[in-house]
């Protein structure tokens, strides 16, 4: 009677002390110090592993206050609510991850962790962000929807990685095909369409269609246009006249033709700018609208310029 009477007593101990060891109410914590609490768990599904895929719906928020940090809503590509995260890979020992790993397919659980290592860790920050000091915590509440095996993801990456290499050949073979045809395609292009002004010493023909007034942009101003660009055989890949809205840049951070075509012109003024590829976009095209060693042609109207923004100080100066 008395062996079962001390058993009781610390299987009670014993349990108490299981429920009673976060310092979070409700959360039990695990040997590696990540605090946890199950709302759905299967207990004998498949459980994430390291390298594995995963799909899941999440919220992110500062323990304590639940101030959102960030929502698997906001950043869904989607609009199922859910993000993709692979592959799962431990940051440090307690991590997010580490919780991930304790879930099969349609669990949901809420975890908390330092949120010093997990910014500084997980998300490599330099520093605490705003609102966050050292001690405080995070809470993640996760509900997982998909597991993709680690042996399934790498074979993805490896079709992917295959796809991307025989794309760049393609692109390659394409631009060798491409490159001895751009000057005539030049020349054409200047016969039919009785273009009568010289290059410059880049290749530029610049073909003022209207008069502007006042200063013309320097290098390092921010200008404001409108613009419709096109290939040669006059197939438009970007316009901001279609879009209804003008464009706005520093000068010195576009196109180097771009660059220089623009400190010819004056506000209000107008031109046509054709451009070889050398001062465009090269050998290497600009995604699937322009092709490698593709000549451009840009109608262009210059509405506003404004100096740039000074430089920032630096100590001592």
């Amino acid at each position: 009677m008395k062996k079962l009477s001390l058993l009781g007593l610390s299987v009670t101990a014993l349990l108490f002390s299981s429920c009673k060891n976060s310092e979070f109410e409700g959360y039990t914590k695990d040997d590696s110090g990540l605090h946890y609490k199950f709302f759905n768990q299967n207990e004998s599904g498949t459980k994430v592993q390291d390298g594995d895929g995963i799909v899941l719906r999440y919220i992110i928020m500062k323990e304590g206050n639940d101030s959102v940090i960030v929502n698997s809503k906001d950043v869904s590509r989607d609009g199922t609510g859910c993000a993709s995260l692979a592959p799962v890979t431990t940051s440090f020992k307690g991590s997010l991850e580490d919780g991930l790993k304790m879930m099969a397919i349609g669990d949901s659980a809420a975890f908390i962790v330092s949120a010093d290592s997990f910014f500084l860790k997980t998300q490599k920050a330099n520093e605490l962000p705003k609102g966050f000091k050292p001690g405080d915590h995070i809470k993640a509440i996760f509900c997982l929807k998909e597991i993709t095996p680690k042996a399934e993801m790498e074979a993805m990456r490896k079709k992917q990685m295959d796809e991307q290499e025989a794309m760049m050949k393609q692109r390659e073979a394409m631009a060798k095909e491409l490159e001895p045809l751009e000057q005539p395609a030049i020349d054409k292009y200047v016969s039919e369409n009785k273009i009568k002004v010289k290059p410059t010493a880049s290749g530029l023909y610049y073909i003022e269609t209207k008069k502007g007034t006042g200063q013309s942009p320097k290098e390092t101003d921010m200008v404001k246009v409108h613009y419709t660009g096109k290939l040669l055989d006059g197939t438009v890949f970007d316009s901001s006249v279609e879009r209804g809205e003008p464009a706005q840049f520093p000068l010195n951070q576009v196109i180097r033709g771009w660059t220089e075509a623009l400190q010819l012109m004056k506000v209000g003024g107008k031109a046509t700018l054709l451009l070889p590829s050398s001062i465009a976009y090269g050998p290497n095209g600009a995604g699937e609208r322009i092709p490698p060693y593709s000549p451009l042609v840009f109608e262009v109207e210059l509405l506003e310029i404004q100096a740039a923004p000074p430089a920032p100080q630096m100590p001592g100066q």
